[in-house]
């Protein structure tokens, strides 16, 4: 495998009511709202993307509302977690705000040498806060009611739970590029990208061989996406998939950045995307997520489109 991962570029997870996903990510978490817009495949629906200052890869937390959908259920064949790195030493004070705001969270034995604090969104999805020492090359939000220095600066990682871990530990280590670190019990650790980053560096895949499937729908991860710093970089990289047999989608415009996608061998959507253009492609920095941005080719459809759409008002 010659093409290696820059680590995670964002999650992308469904959510039900999205005003109640708004006010969760922004003013619980204290993450910025960097681009209101719509799925493009399906544009009746949002699609909601927060991370740092300026949405940068390894920062950013997606989110399609369907307001309507049951909830899924968690299961093998699943990102079932996704961690967010804070500064070490933050938790206790992260414990105190979510508390205040009458957010359950709990505070589970150390793993593999990490603070965790474990929490749920309104919709039932499973995050947690990760004190990590490790460096953290973002430009956290101070906008959101955290302070700068307790901010959530990334995605530390995602958990994937698999009846039969070999298959996606192959996959893992021939086909993505990663490295096999650490095991602790049930829990096998992959890291790519730089040594002693925090954000966006770690996979996690924990055996379950007795666990339902899970059912993709509120409340679950959607897909996980990985970087490639460039489009060229991509092909390369979907070129030696094809080559080893794994079946992956056509390039896709995404207008921040472009796109394919693949699944891993126990059925957790996978993408590809460029670090660019960037979120700054089609409004100011000091700008995002105010506003409802739609690509070129769906702007024509605009007034349809946001008649479909449910009443989303964003606080300055």
């Amino acid at each position: 495998m010659s093409v290696r991962p820059a680590g995670i570029h964002h999650v992308t997870a469904i959510a039900g009511d999205p005003l109640a996903n708004a006010d969760f990510y922004r003013n619980v978490l204290g993450m910025r709202l960097v681009k209101q817009t719509v799925n493009f495949d399906s544009p009746d629906t949002y699609h909601l993307y927060y991370g740092d200052r300026a949405g940068n890869p390894g920062t950013v937390m997606t989110f399609f509302p369907w307001p309507e959908a049951p909830r899924g259920r968690l299961g093998a064949g699943q990102a079932t977690v996704t961690s967010f790195s804070v500064p070490e030493g933050s938790l206790g004070w992260w414990q105190r705000h979510l508390a205040a705001l009458g957010v359950p969270a709990s505070r589970p034995a150390e793993r593999i040498g990490e603070d965790v604090l474990s929490l749920r969104d309104p919709d039932g999805l499973v995050l947690e806060l990760v004190a990590s020492p490790d460096h953290h090359d973002t430009d956290p939000w101070d906008g959101g009611g955290v302070p700068a220095e307790h901010a959530v600066r990334g995605i530390r990682a995602v958990t994937l739970t698999e009846r039969n871990p070999e298959p996606t530990a192959a996959m893992l280590q021939e086909q993505l590029g990663f490295t096999l670190t650490e095991e602790e019990g049930d829990r096998l650790r992959f890291r790519t990208g730089a040594a002693g980053e925090a954000v966006g560096t770690v996979l996690d895949v924990v055996a379950a061989p007795t666990a339902r499937i899970g059912e993709v729908a509120v409340g679950t991860v959607h897909h996980v996406a990985y970087r490639a710093p460039d489009q060229q970089v991509q092909l390369d990289w979907r070129r030696e998939l094809l080559e080893a047999g794994v079946r992956v989608t056509e390039v896709r415009d995404r207008s921040y950045f472009t796109s394919i996608y693949f699944r891993e061998p126990g059925g957790v959507l996978l993408e590809i995307a460029t670090d660019g253009p960037g979120f700054d492609y089609d409004e100011p920095l000091l700008e995002l997520g105010r506003r409802l941005r739609l690509p070129p080719w769906l702007e024509p459809r605009r007034d349809q489109i946001l008649r479909a759409l449910p009443e989303l008002t964003i606080p300055e």
